[in-house]
């Protein structure tokens, strides 16, 4: 009895943790998964959007209080990142595409480092850590809807 209870426990400690590390995936991992942001778009609105009718945030002061949550939501990873000795050793591009619930948490975040742009060492970390991350911390923000919201980023030390 007492083995198939941690049995038991250990699924599902491995199942929870997966499902955080699925969350966090370059754009290359998601089209193998079947999550690529074309599909991932189809599920998700735009936050903003040229056609209002298409936008999740329409008015001037909604689109200003997501692009402060979201620039608090990207500082916040970074002292994250920077808390837990992570260090990018130069200016670092990357582009990313991220995927909230109607409560501003996570539910995907896809990204993409130019080639040779970081070590794949450093790549790992980075996605173990982001992982973590977006595990505890959400955008300061809610929605009627689950939204998307892209980026380019240039992370440093």
């Amino acid at each position: 009895m007492t083995n198939r209870i941690v049995l038991s426990l250990a699924l599902c400690i491995t199942f929870t943790a997966n499902s955080y590390a699925q969350k966090v995936m370059t754009f290359q991992d998601a089209e193998k998964q079947g999550k690529s942001f074309q599909h991932l778009d189809s599920l998700y609105k735009s936050a903003v959007s040229s056609d209002i009718k298409l936008a999740v945030f329409k008015t001037k002061k909604q689109q200003e209080n997501l692009q402060k949550a979201y620039v608090l939501f990207i500082q916040s990873l970074a002292s994250y990142l920077k808390a837990n000795h992570f260090t990018w050793d130069k200016q670092v591009r990357c582009f990313n595409r991220i995927y909230f619930d109607k409560n501003g948490k996570v539910d995907y975040f896809l990204y993409n480092f130019p080639k040779n742009e970081i070590t794949t060492e450093k790549e790992k970390e980075f996605a173990r850590l982001l992982g973590l991350f977006v595990k505890d911390h959400k955008l300061t923000l809610t929605a009627n809807e689950g939204f998307a919201q892209c980026s380019p980023i240039k992370y440093a030390d």
